[in-house]
């Protein structure tokens, strides 16, 4: 074997190891989240655990992507501790599919259709039907596919370039010398944790194993510890993800390693013991593909089956290796675990990653709205502790701005798909807005403070206008906050019509203010107050309008914030005239309609 041999064996491996994560990458942006969402919630059982994470595995192609999700999912608080460990033994038994598809290689026949179903035969195939739809298709579904069946032939193209390069091994004394080294089963398993901790990847390791195969010079007695070396070291992935994490996480990687430190041992004395007393015959055959991903299943399955019933077991090891802190029982502030969900785990998957800060942004926008809340409760009564709750709101909305904003930016330097990348674009300018509207609604709370310290009032119309005009800026919160959450942009709509009302019931109440002072039924100073508070309720309305515009802009692709009131309008005259309307009548101040010709001019 020359140089030139070793510079291709490199070379294949290097195509593996990257079509495996093209591979991977494609069918993680074609679930577009899903496969998590459903390892999220659908882990009830433990066997229902178990499929599941067999499930997303051999989707994915990564029992250790799985296993480090996982470990984000209950740093997250997403998944308890007890639910993780089904799916951690399932990834397991799905990480196998790889070696299976990889057997395939070994197939031999004169007959057409039984050569077609080798990977290699078909994957030329899926290789130029996957460039023609990256080439020539617009849409991100399309080219996730196309992604997935480049991966797929880069894949099988670096197995078929490895195996050829290797085979010239089988002549040389000194790799077969080598080989029996390893028949030793520790020294086996050593190297297959080594290699395996180096590439971070179970299946790759197999691959690499089952490319040796064609030497011929392989074992059965040889790859079996190697191959039991292969699970113990696929560990070290989710053990490094587990760093700087919550305890429970910690306890997730490590009962992942338990998981196959223990099988591991059972599955070698049972082996060993059997083989001593039987005596396998074929443990000095020459290994095949196929026969390496039978063991490589059959340890998992074993392993699986043995250490499922006892996962309570496995849990409880866990706690006494990372033992309870009394800390851990005092119970943070809900910012602090709403804010865990922003794992940088997830930002290998950027779908995930953008459902996980839609999540946090609602809970921000829910934050936001109800500072507003509590801010205009204090119109009817000045509370201290109220007023405190509104300004730790705000500093609690504050925070989830900092820390949103910096995902979010850390999250545009990853490959997001069309609609993620305009979903991150909306987002980023949405927290601003949901900011800004508590910054208002503590300007309200410090406004109600200043009356209650001064023992001063509002005149019961002043009230009564205010309480209207209240419940109008209460009524787009609202449905600002539902076009962002069901990305509704029909109702776009209503916050237009709702914020011609608001500017028009801000005209009005001015000029009633005006009024009262001429008449000395209102002091100017008072007037400053309700000015104050009328202004913070127009800038709500504005940023309530611009989350709507915004949304429409990343979804629809098509106006530009000066030019909307005009083109909504004249996109459905009628249904907005007629919501607009609807609004004048039911936001009436009393004792004086509405200006009509506001109303036909519009």
């Amino acid at each position: 074997m020359d140089f030139f041999s070793i510079l291709t064996m490199i070379g294949g491996l290097a195509l593996f190891l990257y079509g495996m994560h093209v591979l991977g990458e494609g069918l993680s942006k074609a679930s577009g989240g899903r496969m998590e969402q459903i390892l999220e919630k659908l882990t009830s059982g433990k066997w229902k655990a178990v499929l599941l994470g067999a499930g997303v595995t051999a989707v994915i192609q990564s029992s250790s992507a799985t296993t480090v999700m996982v470990v984000g999912f209950v740093n997250s608080g997403i998944m308890k501790l007890s639910n993780a460990i089904g799916v951690i033994m399932g990834a397991n038994v799905g990480t196998t599919v790889t070696s299976w598809l990889l057997s395939l290689t070994g197939i031999e026949s004169s007959n057409f259709f039984v050569q077609l179903l080798k990977p290699t035969s078909f994957s030329p195939i899926l290789a130029i039907i996957g460039v023609g739809f990256l080439l020539f298709s617009k849409k991100d579904k399309y080219k996730n596919v196309a992604i997935i069946m480049i991966g797929f032939a880069v894949l099988m193209f670096g197995m078929e370039t490895m195996s050829s390069a290797v085979k010239p091994l089988a002549d040389v004394p000194e790799f077969r010398n080598l080989l029996l080294v390893f028949s030793n089963p520790v020294l086996g398993m050593i190297a297959g944790l080594v290699l395996t901790a180096i590439i971070q990847s179970s299946s790759a390791s197999v691959g690499i194993l089952q490319a040796l195969c064609a030497t011929g010079s392989v074992s059965y007695g040889t790859a079996l510890p190697i191959i039991m070396g292969q699970n113990i070291g696929t560990c070290v992935t989710a053990l490094l993800s587990a760093v700087g994490t919550s305890k429970n996480a910690k306890r997730a990687a490590i009962i992942h390693l338990y998981f196959n430190l223990i099988g591991t041992i059972v599955f070698m004395i049972v082996f060993y013991t059997l083989n001593a007393v039987i005596g396998f015959a074929f443990m000095d055959a020459a290994a095949q593909p196929f026969g390496i991903a039978v063991i490589h299943s059959v340890f998992n399955l074993f392993a699986t089956c043995l250490l499922l019933p006892f996962s309570r077991l496995l849990e409880k090891l866990a706690y006494m290796t990372i033992k309870e802190d009394p800390s851990e029982y005092v119970r943070a502030r809900y910012i602090d675990e709403d804010i865990k969900v922003l794992d940088s785990r997830f930002m290998n998957n950027p779908a995930l990653a953008m459902e996980q800060c839609r999540r946090v942004i609602s809970h921000m926008a829910d934050t936001a709205q109800e500072s507003y809340n509590k801010a205009v409760s204090l119109l009817g009564g000045y509370v201290e502790e109220v007023a405190e709750g509104v300004i730790q709101m705000e500093e609690d909305v504050d925070r989830y701005e900092d820390v949103l904003g910096t995902y979010l930016l850390k999250l545009t330097g990853r490959e997001l798909s069309e609609r993620d990348s305009q979903s991150l674009t909306l987002y980023l300018q949405s927290i601003g807005d949901f900011e800004r509207i508590s910054d208002h609604a503590v300007s309200i709370a410090k406004a109600c403070e200043e009356m209650w310290r001064k023992e001063m009032q509002f005149s019961n119309k002043a009230q009564e206008e205010l309480e209207i005009f209240t419940r109008a800026i209460q009524q787009i919160i609202s449905t600002s906050l539902k076009v962002f959450r069901d990305e509704d942009t029909a109702l776009s709509y209503e916050v237009e019509a709702l914020q011609a009302v608001v500017e028009d019931l801000s005209v009005e109440v001015r000029k009633r203010h005006v009024k009262r002072l001429r008449k000395g039924k209102c002091t100017i100073e008072l007037g400053f107050l309700l000015s104050d508070i009328v202004t913070s309720y127009e800038r709500i309305a504005a940023h309530c309008m611009h989350i709507a515009v915004n949304m429409v802009q990343v979804r629809e692709d098509s106006l530009e914030m000066h030019g909307y009131h005009a083109e909504i309008k004249e996109r459905d005259t009628e249904k907005y005239r007629h919501l607009y309307e609807s609004y004048i009548q039911e936001y009436a101040l009393p004792e004086k309609e509405k200006n009509k010709k506001n109303a036909e001019n519009r």
